[in-house]
């Protein structure tokens, strides 16, 4: 772990750092203790230096204690009583020392020694001496006594402490020069740290520029060097890994991404040949899709569309032959609607299948995508396609959403194998045949509804004119057949003219329904076409029309302008039938919403009897029925004496424009 760690190039310059940084504290921290040394070194020797000054100065006041002069006797003794205190306190900071000034002696052997033999010389010679000279010169004349240290008062003389006063110089002497030839041997030592902390620091500071620029400056211009390489589009480049730190996971990156590159750009050509291929044969499919979507949109028989869509998938496949089978859900029979390729024995024998039988029927039952290799199959020889020579039948299902409708097949002389692309089209093919075949279907539904809805139309519009007409006559004939059997000639002579008045009415509501079915929008506006069905009233009825209209609004389709002339055909009919008014008024608004509305001045009708008629009115239904169609509200106002108005009236939310 320690060893993975140190392989890193952080931990590395990191570590080479922190060391160079151990070294030159320790020289600088030696080189300040040096300093220090020498600074109390220095100190010691000036003290040390005194002890001669004191000594020669002990020596004269003890001259002087001894002298002829009484008044320089007196003085003298107190002088040298500091004196010898003011030597012991020099001997005493010498052995202890001061660190704060800093003073103390060097800490050698020798030193030691020589200031031991200085302070014995003092405490056991000279002190003893000049306190034995100051106790002889306070005692009493006759009386000597002996000292402390065994000397006699009267055997001490200055001469001998001046005497011994310059041995002991001598001692100090000694100890001072061998502190200061100790100075001079650490002053050595000091300049030789400085000399080594400057050295340290060359050398420090050229190592640290040879190891950064080999652990990173070097490695950045091979990377450089490398990526100017690959930018000329040299990929065979190839970075060294000597190392285990970034730089060397950085190299063998690059290494790789050399590696893929230059694969890339050796295979490249290839890629986009197989790239392009692919393209094109994305373009063929959706040229396919785009083909046959256009192609089954077309108005056209379910043969003729099936029959072209076969052929289409059969010249892009590369088919032999297919066919286009549907089934019929009612019989549980698949009949083959189209064929091609395949002979007519083969056509006539699978015209119609049952489900489950042979392996179209088969196929049926799975619902499933079906390529059969006939070469593989034990039962081949029993197959009529295999015997005509086919050696794969592809099976692909029709589908309109997900209702089943049947297959189509393509047959092949050859082994095929289909690939996953090639499938999904397939079936993407199957189900646009398949919502095609719906929609004719559903179209179909709608045009025989449609059919059925206008019959239903025409029947009601039938029953409301000449059925009544009819049945009229009908009556007036039975009348007719009774009175010339009981030979009433004059009741013959009035049911005559009822008979002609009855004829003509029916005639007039065929005429007028033969109209109305043959009406046609003629190009223009629906005010336009409106204007010629009031024409064709007027010249009709007699009654005087006013027609008031605008067409601002969005147009209608054509089949809501079908209706609404419809609905006006049938209120002017109602006038002219019932109403026996002389005018009509139609006034038209189109805007946001549509109003519509036909009012008369004829003797009009209670419309609560209207009510209770319920669908025996049949003009009022069919109206209303027409209405119904367009999302439109149809109103009915009259009242007895005063005419009839029908109001149309289709909200903007109801609307549909063309």
């Amino acid at each position: 772990m320690l060893f993975a760690s140190w392989q890193k190039l952080s931990t590395r310059i990191v570590g080479l750092l922190l060391s160079f940084l151990a070294v030159a504290l320790l020289v600088i921290g030696s080189t300040l203790l040096l300093s220090w040394q020498l600074e109390g070194s220095a100190a010691a020797i000036n003290v040390a230096g005194s002890l001669r000054m004191e000594s020669y100065k002990l020596a004269m006041l003890a001259g002087r204690l001894r002298g002829d002069d009484a008044a320089g006797r007196n003085d003298a003794a107190p002088r040298l009583r500091a004196q010898l205190q003011r030597i012991d306190g020099t001997l005493d900071l010498l052995r202890q020392g001061d660190p704060q000034r800093p003073l103390f002696l060097p800490p050698t052997a020798a030193i030691r020694d020589v200031y031991a033999e200085v302070e014995r010389e003092w405490r056991a010679e000279l002190a003893p001496q000049v306190q034995a000279l100051l106790a002889a010169d306070g005692m009493a004349a006759s009386a000597a006594a002996p000292t402390a240290a065994g000397i006699h008062a009267a055997t001490v003389s200055p001469y001998a402490v001046q005497q011994r006063a310059e041995r002991f110089v001598l001692s100090v002497d000694v100890l001072v020069q061998r502190i200061e030839r100790d100075s001079e041997s650490r002053t050595f030592w000091l300049r030789a740290s400085q000399l080594l902390l400057l050295a340290l620091a060359m050398i420090g500071t050229v190592s640290i520029i040879y190891l950064l620029f080999d652990m990173i400056v070097a490695p950045i211009t091979r990377l450089q060097n490398g990526l100017e390489r690959m930018r000329e589009k040299d990929f065979s480049v190839r970075l060294p890994v000597d190392s285990n730190d970034e730089f060397g996971t950085l190299a063998r990156g690059f290494n790789q991404m050399a590696d893929k590159l230059q694969d890339s750009y050796a295979h490249l050509e290839h890629r986009v040949q197989t790239k392009t291929a692919e393209l094109e044969l994305q373009n063929k499919e959706l040229a396919l899709l785009y083909d046959a979507a256009a192609f089954l949109q077309q108005p056209q028989s379910a043969e003729t569309m099936c029959d072209g869509f076969l052929a289409r998938i059969s010249d892009y496949f590369g088919a032999d032959g297919g066919s286009v089978r549907v089934l019929d859900p009612n019989r549980n029979n698949i009949h083959m609607l189209v064929h091609r390729g395949i002979s007519d024995k083969l056509v006539e024998d699978e015209r119609c299948l049952k489900v489950g039988d042979c392996l179209c029927g088969e196929a049926v039952e799975s619902k499933l995508a079906v390529i059969h290799d006939l070469r593989r199959r034990k039962d081949s020889h029993n197959l009529q396609c295999h015997r005509e020579g086919f050696a794969t039948i592809s099976i692909f299902h029709i589908f309109a959403q997900r209702q089943y409708l049947g297959f189509f097949n393509l047959h092949f002389r050859q082994t095929i194998e289909f690939t996953a692309a090639q499938t999904a089209l397939l079936e993407t093919l199957g189900q646009l045949l398949g919502t095609a075949i719906e929609n004719q279907r559903l179209q179909a539904r709608e045009r025989e509804l449609a059919i059925s809805e206008e019959r239903n139309l025409v029947a009601q519009g039938l029953h409301d004119s000449i059925a009544q007409g009819l049945n009229f006559l009908n009556l007036q004939v039975q009348m007719l057949e009774q009175s010339l059997k009981q030979q009433r000639l004059d009741e013959v002579e009035s049911i005559v003219p009822m008979l002609r008045a009855g004829v003509d009415e029916s005639y007039q509501d065929v005429r007028e329904l033969l109209h109305n079915f043959r009406t046609r929008l003629q190009e223009g506006t629906l005010v336009s076409s409106l204007e010629t069905v009031v024409d064709k009233f007027r010249r009709q009825s007699g009654i005087a029309v006013d027609v008031d209209a605008d067409s601002d609004g969005a147009p209608f389709p054509r089949e809501h302008q079908l209706q609404l002339l419809f609905i006006v055909q049938e209120a002017l009919s109602n006038v002219r039938k019932h109403a026996s008014a002389s005018q009509v008024w139609l006034r038209l608004r189109d805007a946001q919403d549509f109003t519509l509305s036909i009012r008369d001045n004829g003797h009009g009708f209670d419309t609560h009897k209207l009510e209770t008629l319920g669908e025996a009115h049949v003009g009022i239904n069919i109206m209303r029925e027409r209405a119904q169609r367009i999302d439109a509200q149809l109103q009915l106002q009259s009242t007895p004496g005063q005419g009839t108005e029908v109001v149309l009236h289709l909200p903007r939310a109801q609307r549909r424009a063309a």
